[in-house]
């Protein structure tokens, strides 16, 4: 599961995985299903969020690993207690023969119920979206398919309906393969041929491309150090940024570059407060004025009182700032502490967060006027939000053409962090049939066509210039409609199936009464 995911991107081991694991919790019972999906969830995690503790150490690392990895054990024990043992033996009596074996026994008797598996997977990835303090809607499997077939049904269905193919495609596999197992071929036969079709069918589907355009200049200026300290250098971000954005407005007036519509800093391109730092203010509005562009910005502002707030600033020459987008999802544990006193009592890491970052509350939609076109809408998300199903959809069904991801890798280090946010807009591109502007402090950026093709894709700890026309399109996809429904009707699915087996379990215990009865 763990290698499905950037920077290696085996996608189809995404399918394999959850194949492996259902035949794993086939007939396993509540009780070591859990156990089998906790082990599950700790070997994929562990190396997929390591990065969580490249610069904190493991304590955070293994919590956060260890908490993803409860929602894996609920999984496993819901599969293996709605995957009960058969009774008697399948095959022919030319056939049975063979399962006079202890080993072959207990495979007659196993069963792999794919539907079943799937349902328990996106109420599994809905819980864990969700809770607790929000949710980390990370590591998704919808989110390693950026490069797979099954990317073109996010349209859609958007991200559980891509992970709910990848999770059936898996468990279709693995009831194929217990089925040549025990003889039954027509099964096994049936249930590859709908795998193949699940992998192979989205093919038939083409993302759109067409429409208007609009100009994006996308600033990434580096930082002065990889990690936690990269703030400590405050001023030498913001000039980074202020700087390159000078350097192409030279290049715009010789003709390398095409004149932007919008100019795009990262998140935390000026961490100085421009509203209460004349400094900081006059070098982005100097940046504004050369480039004679609108610019959009990441800033830390030094407010509410006792607090800070991550914004995204807009930037109109001669004007100064026009329009605002605060986070509305601070992340716990980075950017504030829940339960500060309780935690502090596992870990005095906590104090690192010094003040706690406020979240806000308005959707991130601006509307930039252009010269020649009509206004551009731009759908406002920063950092982690991109995880979010409905962050994202909230500013594309409020008349958002094109969505900007605002973020900085710098805390992450060398580490596949970048790759799998990269990879996560990627399928947000797809989802909504919209460009997406990546931009990150010190890459990976890129610009991100609808088809979730990402063009001008930048190295880590580079100093970069990414200038592209980018479709800018209006038309909803079928999945920013539905928005959640989706994942709603795989949980209720899921509760019908429980009711079912505590009904089964009800009849069949009422037999063996009978039974004890009238022995």
């Amino acid at each position: 599961m763990w290698a499905s995911f950037p920077s290696l991107g085996l996608w189809p081991l995404a399918s394999v995985g959850v194949g492996m694991l259902a035949l794993a919790t086939a007939g396993a019972g509540a009780w070591r299903g859990g156990v089998l999906g906790f082990s599950f969830g700790m070997a994929s995690f562990a190396p997929l969020l390591s990065w969580s503790g490249v610069y904190l150490g493991s304590v955070p690392w293994l919590a956060l690993t260890t908490l993803q990895s409860l929602y894996l054990a609920g999984l496993g024990a819901v599969c293996g207690w709605l995957q009960p043992l058969r009774v008697g033996r399948p095959g022919s009596p030319g056939t049975m023969q063979r399962w006079d074996h202890p080993f072959w026994r207990e495979v007659a008797r196993l069963r792999v119920r794919p539907v079943v598996v799937t349902l328990a997977w996106i109420t599994q990835e809905l819980a864990r979206s969700h809770t607790p303090f929000g949710g980390f809607p990370w590591a998704r499997l919808a989110f390693s398919q950026a490069d797979a077939p099954t990317v073109r049904l996010a349209a859609l269905a958007g991200a559980p309906g891509v992970s709910a193919v990848v999770a059936l495609t898996g468990a279709g596999l693995a009831a194929a393969t217990l089925g040549w197992a025990q003889h039954r071929r027509r099964s096994a036969l049936g249930w590859a041929a709908a795998a193949l079709a699940l992998v192979a069918g989205p093919l038939l589907i083409q993302p759109p491309t067409d429409g208007p355009t609009a100009q994006i200049l996308a600033i990434q200026g580096n930082v002065p150090q990889a990690g936690l300290d990269f703030n400590a250098q405050r001023r030498a971000v913001l000039d980074n940024h202020a700087e390159l954005t000078t350097a192409a407005a030279a290049w715009i007036r010789s003709g390398q570059l095409e004149r932007p519509d919008l100019v795009i800093w990262p998140e935390n391109a000026s961490d100085i407060d421009p509203y209460r730092n004349p400094d900081a203010e006059r070098t982005i509005t100097a940046a504004v004025d050369a480039v004679g562009a609108p610019i959009l910005l990441g800033a830390v502002l030094s407010e509410p009182v006792a607090g800070n707030t991550n914004a995204s600033l807009l930037y109109t020459p001669g004007v100064g700032i026009t329009d605002r987008y605060d986070k509305r999802h601070p992340v716990p544990f980075a950017e504030y502490i829940p339960w500060r006193p309780f935690f502090r009592f596992f870990s005095t890491q906590v104090d690192l967060v010094e003040r706690d970052f406020v979240a806000g509350s308005r959707v991130g939609l601006m509307r930039i006027s252009r010269p020649d076109g009509p206004p551009l809408a731009v759908g406002v998300n920063i950092c982690f939000e991109v995880a979010g199903d409905d962050l994202v959809a909230d500013g594309v069904n409020a008349g958002a053409t094109l969505i900007v991801v605002q973020t900085n890798n710098a805390t992450f280090g060398y580490t596949d962090e970048a790759a799998q946010q990269l990879a996560i807009s990627r399928f947000r591109a797809v989802e909504h049939a919209r460009s997406v502007v990546h931009v990150s402090t010190v890459g990976l950026s890129a610009l991100i066509t609808p088809d979730g093709v990402a063009h001008q894709t930048t190295s880590l700890f580079t100093a970069a210039t990414l200038s592209r026309q980018l479709p800018v399109r209006n038309q909803l996809t079928a999945a920013a409609i539905l928005g959640g429904w989706p994942a709603t009707v795989a949980a209720a699915g899921l509760l019908v199936c429980a009711l079912r087996r505590v009904n089964s379990l009800r009849v069949e215990g009422g037999r063996r009464r009978t039974r004890s009865a009238v022995e």
